[in-house]
């Protein structure tokens, strides 16, 4: 697998300095954290969901989680558990290499028995598996999840990573935050290199206060979903080897609906001809504009940027939609990348402070440290942009692609 793998070699050399380098379910850890990117949910009872897995891989999704949870109905789970064993074996008769050509699958249970009876249902399909989404992960329930899938690995022989999803109403409560946050760092670090990365169920933290936010507002103009988001950061983020990749939120909307304070990108970052196919006439910026609303990309742009600020890094995705912006939105900038050679270059030489190469800022080697090593992984997984290349240009590649 390669991010934007699926356009074409001309246009990847036209946008990248660096180009996204390869990686496949088996590559380590630390990678595949960084590489999940727009991780696109479907539920595990569409019928076609072999066929839906293929389609999305060669648009240029990496990660997808199949839901038994809260995409079903409970009356479906026993038709989606059959679905999915009947799908993804049908899916793993293309695939010799079970390591290579297909996204990385994860799949969302409802309780830990669930888990070592799928990978044995499963049978040779559960090569195409990469690990298991633990919803309402607590202190309580998330012993129980991770012997499930130390069961399921011993059983099958293979690799399988854990996503715990932190959603419980406990997190919202301030009164019981602290202690079901230390709770968990402390029964995480036993299964550390079982963790492939958290995720934060937003919809579900909001749900305890009976709030959900409009597409014009971020997650983090929710003023508890945002002191959530950065307690968890705070305990499980942290850049001195405790921590773990945390994903960011999942962006509810999609096409399109009247918005209360009319469309937020009253100056658009998009230039004339940004949308374009090759050999078709440049969009107007307005025209651009109207894209940008109708796939309500605006707001998810503007959240992706926060979740980068606040020390998340990937998304839940529930329309594929989604994707091209959040992995657009994960290259790094030109800018970024010069920035992070310089800091780790200048610490070889001692530390120190130094002028930045495009002249607008401080680098301070060691505060920066942390953040350049970051930079440089992300560089390797999603690339690295052309000086003259811009987000709009990439995410234009994306949809025409």
């Amino acid at each position: 697998m390669r991010h934007f793998g699926h356009l074409a070699e001309d246009v990847r050399g036209r946008l990248f300095l660096e180009q996204p380098q390869a990686f496949s379910a088996a590559s380590e850890p630390r990678v595949l954290a960084t590489a999940l990117g727009g991780t696109l949910y479907s539920p595990a009872t569409r019928p076609a969901l072999a066929a839906d897995i293929r389609k999305q891989a060669a648009r240029g999704v990496v990660s997808m989680v199949l839901c038994l949870e809260d995409a079903i109905a409970d009356h479906e789970v026993d038709a989606g558990e059959r679905n999915l064993v009947e799908q993804l074996n049908d899916l793993a008769k293309d695939f010799t290499d079970c390591t290579q050509g297909h996204p990385l699958l994860f799949i969302r249970v409802r309780s830990a028995t669930q888990i070592p009876d799928l990978a044995e249902r499963l049978g040779p399909a559960v090569e195409l598996l990469s690990g298991f989404v633990l919803p309402k992960f607590t202190p309580g329930n998330g012993g129980e999840y991770l012997a499930a899938l130390t069961a399921a690995e011993a059983a099958t022989g293979r690799r399988l990573f854990a996503m715990p999803v932190l959603e419980s109403p406990e997190l919202a409560h301030l009164e019981t935050r602290q202690s079901r946050l230390f709770g968990i760092a402390d029964l995480l670090a036993g299964h550390r290199d079982r963790v492939l990365a958290v995720r934060l169920g937003v919809t579900d933290l909001c749900s305890a206060y009976g709030l959900r936010r409009s597409p014009d507002l971020t997650a983090y103009d929710v003023a508890l979903v945002a002191a959530v988001i950065g307690d968890v950061v705070n305990v499980l983020g942290r850049a001195d080897g405790t921590g773990y990749t945390v994903t960011g939120p999942v962006w509810e909307y999609f096409p399109v609906q009247e918005r209360m304070f009319k469309p937020q990108l009253r100056r658009t970052p998009f230039t004339e001809g940004s949308f374009t196919a090759p050999g078709t006439p440049p969009a107007s910026g307005e025209e651009i504009r109207r894209r940008i609303i109708e796939h309500d990309l605006d707001g998810l742009i503007r959240e992706v940027e926060l979740d980068r600020a606040n020390g998340l890094l990937g998304k839940t995705c529930i329309h594929p939609s989604h994707v091209p912006a959040v992995h657009a939105l994960s290259v790094v900038t030109h800018e970024e990348y010069c920035d992070a050679r310089d800091i780790l270059r200048q610490e070889q030489d001692g530390g120190g402070v130094l002028r930045s190469a495009y002249t607008n800022k401080m680098n301070e080697v060691r505060p920066h440290r942390a953040w350049a090593e970051r930079v440089l992984l992300r560089a390797d997984v999603f690339g690295v942009a052309r000086e003259d290349v811009s987000f709009a240009e990439l995410l234009s590649a994306c949809l025409c692609g």
